[in-house]
């Protein structure tokens, strides 16, 4: 996978994987990383759809630099419906329950993207 495959980079320098939007009622997967395999694409748009069903706002998943996985979520400023503390208990609980996936995920960004070896 080319760097320039790569359309969603950050100002900051990390890389959107995917996220879903409650406001817009959307589902996006980077179209670089269309090489996953089909069950972990439909496990990560369960998994932000339903995210963002609980909590509202807007939830990604995100690369840093280093090749980690993080999640983050963020509401507009009008939306009252929106809670931090429960978005953040659920992070919590999305990290816990699906730390094979996130270590899946960043195994394949270090040597596929990063270019790491193993």
């Amino acid at each position: 996978m080319s760097e320039e495959m790569i359309k969603d980079t950050m100002a900051d320098g990390r890389i959107v994987l995917c996220g879903s939007n409650a406001y817009e009622k959307k589902y996006y997967l980077n179209p670089a990383f269309s090489a996953l395999p089909d069950a972990v694409k439909e496990e990560l748009r369960i998994l932000c759809v339903l995210f963002t069903e609980e909590a509202g706002g807007v939830f990604m998943i995100v690369f840093e630099e280093d090749g980690s996985v993080s999640m983050e979520t963020e509401a507009a400023e009008e939306d009252i419906l929106y809670d931090d503390i429960t978005a953040g208990l659920l992070v919590g609980e999305v990290r816990r329950h699906r730390q094979d996936l996130f270590e899946q995920l960043q195994m394949f960004y270090r040597i596929f993207v990063l270019k790491e070896e193993l």
